[in-house]
C-alpha cells in the first residue's frame, strides 16, 4: 500500500472508534493515546511493507502469551522473560487492530478470533502466577470476573446498548500493566504472586461492578 493511501492518525482514531462503540482514541488519557499513537506507527509501517494481515499478528500475539506460563517453569528468576513476553503480546494485539483498519482488513470474524484471543492470552498470564506460587483459587476467581466483564459487555451491546458502556478499572489495558509489573515483583519478591492475584482480583471485581451500573443505565432508558 502506498504510504499516500495510508491513513493517518486521525482517520485511523475514526476507523477505530466505530469499531470499538463509539470510544473516541483522540479523548483517551495521555498514556493510552501514547499507547495507541506508538502502535499505529508500527501497524502503518507494517502495512507500508507488504504486511496487510491482522490474524496473523493476532496467532502471534497468543503465541507469545502461551509462551509465558511455559518459560516460568524455569524458575522465580524467569518472570522477567514472563514479563517482557506479556509486553510483546500486548502491542501485538494492539497492532492487529491497527492493521485492521488502515488496511481496511477489519471484519467480524476477525473481531470474534481477537476477543476469543485475549481470553486465552490473559487465562495464561494467571496459569503463570499460579506456577510461580499464587492460589489457584484466586486466579480462578481472576478469570471468572474477567470473563464476565467481556461478557455482560457483549450482550449488553447485542441488546441494544449502543457504546461500551463505561471505561472501568479493569480493561484490558489495565491487565496488561499488572501481569507485565506483576511477573517484575515476583521475579525479584518471593512469594508475590498472592498479591499481585489478590490486587487483579480487587480491581477486576471493582471494574465489573462499574460495567454492571453502566449497562443497567444505558438499557433502562
Amino acid at each position: 500500500m502506498p504510504a499516500s493511501e495510508v491513513p493517518g492518525w486521525d482517520g485511523y482514531a475514526a476507523g477505530w472508534s466505530s469499531a470499538h462503540g463509539g470510544y473516541d482514541l483522540r479523548t483517551a488519557s495521555p498514556l493510552v493515546r501514547g499507547w495507541m499513537h506508538m502502535a499505529y506507527g508500527i501497524g502503518a509501517t507494517l502495512v507500508r511493507r507488504g504486511v496487510r494481515n491482522p490474524d496473523a499478528v493476532t496467532v502471534a500475539g497468543l503465541l507469545l502469551s502461551i509462551a509465558v506460563p511455559a518459560v516460568v517453569t524455569a524458575g522465580r528468576p524467569w518472570a522477567f522473560a514472563g514479563a517482557a513476553l506479556v509486553l510483546l503480546s500486548a502491542v501485538a494485539d494492539t497492532v492487529d487492530g491497527v492493521l485492521a483498519v488502515v488496511a481496511d482488513r477489519a471484519s467480524r470474524l476477525g473481531q470474534v478470533y481477537d476477543s476469543a484471543a485475549d481470553r486465552v492470552a490473559e487465562a495464561c498470564w494467571l496459569v503463570a502466577f499460579v506456577l510461580l506460587g499464587g492460589p489457584v483459587w484466586l486466579a480462578v476467581g481472576c478469570g471468572a470476573v474477567m470473563w464476565l466483564h467481556e461478557y455482560v459487555r457483549a450482550r449488553a451491546t447485542v441488546a441494544g446498548m449502543t457504546d461500551i458502556g463505561a471505561v472501568t478499572v479493569a480493561e484490558r489495558p489495565t491487565r496488561v500493566l499488572l501481569a507485565v509489573f506483576g511477573l517484575l515483583a515476583v521475579a525479584l519478591i518471593p512469594h508475590a504472586a498472592t498479591v499481585v492475584l489478590a490486587v487483579t482480583a480487587a480491581l477486576a471485581i471493582a471494574g465489573f461492578a462499574q460495567l454492571v451500573v453502566a449497562v443497567r443505565r444505558a438499557l433502562s432508558r
